[in-house]
């Protein structure tokens, strides 16, 4: 099929960018690597220098770079991640992929044409891309916002949107009405405890998705796979995905493709469970806590600590510690800052869940959790946030 250029497009989500992803996706023109207009300096000569795009795409111009490696004419988008723990990856997404992916979900929703989808997520990541082609495939014009605004999805007049759990929490607790919204899908982590049944409460309609930028996005909604997804727990549990959804490979990097593939198979960093056609994520294989010999899994104690009722959200974490290995720390945002939840009151509740060892040994307290632009929890910031205290019971 020949070559393509890449043209890495430094700007907001806005027409710039729509029309890059529009040639790339319907009209043969390049690749486009869509990139987050706040990156640092350092940061974006890092993604530039391991990625290697042909040109650099601003609001000023088009300007060839030196060095440029164009893509393989199937790839119509790079979606750059893992910047922010070390040197970037380029994942290569197929037009064939992305219109897959895309026409799968509008049908699994019962998307109609003309209905307008609102991107309130960066396309620098895949589900603010994936938002822009359901779109295009529908056959409107998305809307657009640069920021995430609770009072401005409301207004969006928009019949659907893709949103991560903090968001459409903080869009609840805003008491904006969404009824408008014919879909929400969730994705990006799991919706701790009560989010659904709230958002339904104010009659929304939620579909969780999992997915990656490897897999387009979301292929499994409410846990089930996607029309042509396939879905199977390997060795140690591992997630495995597969089906015309998935990426063309790592951009320069066939090591670390072969090490993600086995087969027609993309292996996952996740664990799960696939009873009667359906998925069940447990969470990442990276998020195991081993605490004296035994084996935690951070997102699972997580899960639990968000149904207490003291809680608005929590993230779970191993530190290390001289005699265990590491040990469970739990970072929660209380649902009354006035009235937060003790140590000992959080360890006993996950005790009526979860084995003794999994209830954490210390408690960090804060106001917000922060995130990543995708809206993901900045596990990096987190981490930097516990190692700054020391001891057991409450940090904070």
């Amino acid at each position: 099929m020949g070559e393509r250029p890449v043209h890495a497009v430094l700007g907001t989500p806005g027409p710039l960018v729509l029309e890059k992803v529009r040639e790339a996706l319907l009209g043969g023109g390049p690749a486009v690597l869509p990139l987050d207009p706040s990156l640092p300096g350092p940061a974006l000569r890092a993604t530039l220098a391991a990625l290697r795009p042909t040109h650099l795409v601003t609001a000023g111009g088009v300007e060839a770079l030196p060095g440029g490696v164009p893509a393989d004419g199937a790839v119509a988008a790079i979606i750059a991640t893992s910047g922010s723990t070390g040197t970037p990856k380029g994942v290569e997404l197929p037009a064939a992929a992305l219109v897959a992916s895309a026409t799968a979900s509008l049908e699994r929703i019962g998307a109609r044409p003309g209905e307008r989808w609102l991107c309130c997520l960066p396309p620098s990541h895949v589900s603010g891309l994936q938002v822009l082609v359901r779109a295009l495939l529908g056959g409107t014009e998305p809307v657009v916002h640069e920021r995430f605004s609770p009072g401005a999805v409301a207004a969006a007049g928009a019949d659907h949107v893709s949103l991560v759990p903090t968001q459409l929490r903080r869009v609840l607790d805003a008491g904006v009405p969404l009824a408008g919204l014919r879909t929400v899908l969730l994705g990006g982590a799991a919706p701790p405890p009560g989010l659904l049944e709230a958002a339904r409460d104010a009659g929304v309609r939620v579909v969780t998705t999992y997915g990656m930028s490897e897999t387009c996005g979301g292929c499994v909604y409410d846990g089930v796979p996607l029309n042509g997804v396939r879905v199977a727990a390997g060795p140690g549990g591992r997630i495995r995905l597969g089906g015309p959804v998935l990426f063309a490979g790592y951009r320069l990097r066939p090591d670390l493709t072969a090490a993600a593939m086995d087969g027609g198979w993309y292996v996952t960093s996740d664990l799960g469970t696939v009873e009667g056609g359906r998925l069940r994520v447990l969470g990442r294989a990276d998020d195991v806590i081993n605490t004296g010999g035994r084996k935690v899994v951070a997102g699972t104690v997580a899960g639990v600590l968000g149904g207490h009722p003291g809680v608005r959200e929590a993230v779970v974490l191993g530190r290390p510690h001289p005699e265990w290995g590491q040990e469970v720390v739990a970072v929660v945002v209380p649902a009354d800052p006035a009235a937060p939840p003790a140590l000992a009151e959080l360890r006993a509740h996950v005790k009526t869940r979860l084995p003794g060892y999994a209830a954490p040994r210390a408690v960090r307290l804060v106001d917000r959790l922060p995130l990543l632009p995708n809206g993901k929890h900045d596990l990096v910031a987190i981490r930097e946030e516990i190692s700054r205290f020391v001891g057991t019971g409450d940090l904070s």
